[in-house]
């Protein structure tokens, strides 16, 4: 029998979770729609993001400072990446795409590995944050409710960023044509390292803010980055709007399933998406007509 609390903190998980993806997705369908770069290192990304900021902690024991070290290490990687290897692949077929993303993620996860062993990490949560919370009709730990307000906050600058400042008009002027702005005199190459540096690290960021929740291990990224492909498939490539709904929507999905069967989540996900594809091809808030 499910009781209603255990319900209602199923669906808290599954809030948290949800905007984790959202925010890990956003990254990826920003790549992706400016870029049209299938980018399967995104998981590993995700995961350097917590073990930057790991590092950080061990060092300073500072959350703060270990959130803004990972998640710059990996805005700053994923340029370095994009310069010597990515932009040669922007003309290239996707399959290419796909094989030198999978290789680079593998690479990532190896080196990692290969610093660090496979032994699992974990980052203790601020201590503001610590401890478990009275919501009136049950306790729920508090970081998980941290989690939500710090991915919101996060998800609204990059909001910012993409819908009122000139930077956002010209990125979104490129996902619709990119060979217009190029046109216009605009560096697009340029406008592209900082896209997919941006895309980094907003899984940089997820990646060491989901520290505290769940033990860092090199292999931590690979399950993130099959939701995450799912949750831009459900809400639309090249949708920003898209990536948070879609990102709740699969949050709650495995979290509700997992209550009755773990082991039926990634079906119940698939199957979701699958319903999405056929109802609505571009996604529940995409552009009908990209591909």
């Amino acid at each position: 029998m499910i009781s209603w609390p255990n319900l209602v903190s199923q669906l808290f998980n599954g809030l948290a979770l949800g905007a984790l993806l959202a925010l890990i997705s956003s990254g990826l369908t920003i790549i992706y729609g400016t870029l049209g770069v299938l980018n399967l290192a995104h998981g590993a990304m995700f995961m350097i993001g917590g073990y930057a900021g790991f590092v950080t902690y061990q060092y300073t024991e500072s959350f703060i400072l270990a959130v803004i070290a990972g998640s710059l290490f990996v805005m700053l990687l994923g340029v370095v990446m994009e310069r010597i290897i990515i932009r040669h692949f922007y003309h290239r077929p996707h399959e290419d795409q796909l094989l030198v993303t999978f290789g680079l993620g593998i690479c990532f996860v190896e080196i990692i590995r290969l610093i660090f062993s496979s032994q699992s990490q974990l980052v203790p949560p601020p201590a503001l944050f610590q401890g478990i919370t009275n919501l009136g009709f049950m306790f729920y730990p508090t970081y998980r409710l941290a989690v939500v307000g710090i991915v919101a906050i996060a998800l609204g600058a990059l909001f910012i960023v993409l819908y009122r400042t000139r930077l956002g008009m010209i990125v979104r002027a490129g996902i619709e044509d990119s060979v217009m702005v190029d046109s216009l005199g605009i560096n697009i190459y340029r406008v592209f390292m900082v896209v997919f540096g941006i895309g980094a690290m907003a899984a940089g960021f997820a990646g060491i803010v989901n520290a505290p929740v769940v033990s860092l291990t090199p292999g931590i990224g690979d399950d993130i980055l099959v939701q995450t492909f799912v949750v831009v498939v459900i809400g639309g490539v090249g949708s920003f709007p898209g990536a948070i709904l879609g990102g709740l929507i699969a949050g709650e999905i495995i979290s509700v399933t997992s209550m009755f069967n773990p082991g039926y989540a990634y079906v119940m996900l698939f199957a979701a998406m699958t319903l999405v594809l056929v109802v609505r091809p571009h996604g529940l808030l995409g552009v009908q007509g990209r591909e």
